[in-house]
């Protein structure tokens, strides 16, 4: 049973409009329901209803002198509305009559007019030639008056329901069509296929949709350009350092003397190293190209740059460089280490790589009241400005393709960069010389 129940409750747009409908009646006729209440009592405490009957009657007793005859009008009409009263089934008791003379003697009174009182009964009192007519009629509970004001309403709710749902029901299924020809097109659609969907929906509610699924493809159709294009230059910078390999290793095994023997082992050692180290940058690459960010740690930056340092700092001296930095004592932060380090990493490294001997390169590290900055400058060759934007494009070699390297650096720092929600660019050297790459990151103290 349970099973057969289960498609009646399946959230459906439909169900969710008749279920707002439902709500929106119920909640409509509690509000009229609290307004007549509210209107009931407030008549019945200025002018009780019973007021109108004393009213009437004693305008018809105006004209009567006749105590016998005034006593007979009254209590017919007592019978008459007592019996009304009754067959209605609703109102509880009847209503006291009494009858007086100006002198204040009773012409006629029903048996309960002397006990009513305000508490109990609404009151009303008319005076009318020479009599003075007083009428008590038994209050009705306020239950009581919610459920006959209740059944009043509910009949008019009832046939206002269906008129208002047949309309609403037929502006929600036309309204779906366009929602369900874009289902189609889209179920249609290759998997291979990421063209524009080509479907311009008449309603403006449906035009977002449409166009963040066009946004939605034409990124999927440039990230699977880059992919391509990557893979493409990948494969030709790695089809030289694997040739190279191959050659060397041809001739180490058929070396004819120890010397060219040496001399081959160690151009096949060198070839194999820029294979690992492309290798390396192309992992790193494609790491930071997925986008899934690292969770931020908490860490001090002038601490990891010191010891990023330390370790490019052996090679500097071999190269015959200074390597130099500039940073306070510490710098607490929060963000993607290993994003960080990557940029600082690869550019100490590039700038190791271009600057020739008994050159400078300067590392500067500062914090404002809401920015980091880091600056690796150095007096080597530098980058032409019109050069330093395509600088940060993959395997972009420039004028210095002799320096042997990957040309997957500054994307690699590019990538990381914009991992850490911050923006790099290439400026002026020291001294006017060089290049000067500087990161600007947001700063995020730890928590």
């Amino acid at each position: 049973m349970k099973r057969l129940l289960q498609p009646l409750w399946r959230p459906t747009l439909l169900r969710r409009v008749l279920g707002a409908l439902l709500l929106a009646f119920a909640l409509a006729g509690a509000a009229l329901l609290a307004m007549n209440f509210v209107e009931f009592k407030r008549e019945m405490a200025t002018r009780p209803g019973v007021q109108a009957l004393a009213d009437g009657m004693a305008a018809s007793l105006a004209e009567v002198a006749d105590a016998r005859d005034a006593s007979l009008i009254v209590q017919s009409r007592a019978r008459e509305v007592s019996r009304l009263r009754r067959d209605g089934g609703t109102l509880p008791g009847d209503v006291e009559f009494g009858l007086y003379a100006t002198s204040g003697q009773a012409a006629f009174t029903t048996p309960g007019a002397s006990a009513a009182s305000a508490t109990t009964h609404w009151l009303a009192e008319s005076r009318g030639g020479p009599w003075r007519l007083t009428l008590a009629e038994p209050r009705i509970a306020d239950a009581t008056v919610l459920g006959m004001i209740g059944a009043e309403l509910i009949g008019s709710l009832l046939l206002a329901f269906p008129l208002v749902l047949l309309p609403l029901w037929i502006a929600v299924r036309s309204g779906m069509r366009p929602l369900n020809q874009l289902a189609e097109r889209v179920a249609r659609r290759d998997s291979q296929d990421l063209s524009p969907l080509g479907f311009t929906p008449r309603h403006d509610e449906l035009r977002p949709l449409v166009g963040a699924f066009d946004g939605l493809l034409a990124r999927l159709r440039g990230q699977l350009q880059r992919e391509r294009a990557f893979v493409q230059d990948a494969a030709h910078e790695l089809r030289t350092p694997m040739a190279v390999v191959a050659a060397q290793a041809h001739l180490l095994a058929h070396a004819a003397d120890d010397a060219e023997r040496q001399e081959a082992a160690a151009a096949l050692d060198a070839a194999l190293q820029r294979s690992a180290h492309l290798s390396r940058q192309l992992l790193t690459l494609a790491t930071l190209d997925e986008g899934r960010a690292a969770a931020p740690e908490a860490l001090d930056l002038a601490a990891v740059v010191q010891q990023t340092l330390a370790a490019l700092a052996s090679r500097a001296l071999a190269q015959g460089l200074e390597l130099s930095l500039d940073a306070p004592a510490t710098l607490p932060a929060r963000l993607d280490r290993a994003a960080f380090e990557s940029v600082l990493h690869n550019l100490v490294e590039n700038a190791l790589r271009y600057v020739p001997a008994g050159g400078h390169v300067a590392v500067t590290l500062e914090a404002g009241a809401r920015l980091i900055t880091l600056r690796v400058a150095d007096d080597g060759p530098g980058i032409p400005p019109d050069q330093r934007e395509a600088a940060f494009e993959r395997f972009w070699r420039g004028q210095h393709g002799d320096v042997a390297g990957t040309g997957l650096g500054l994307a690699i720092v590019r990538q990381a960069a914009a991992r850490l929600g911050g923006q790099v660019r290439i400026e002026d050297g020291l001294d006017g010389c060089g290049a000067a790459f500087v990161l600007v990151l947001v700063l995020v103290l730890p928590t």
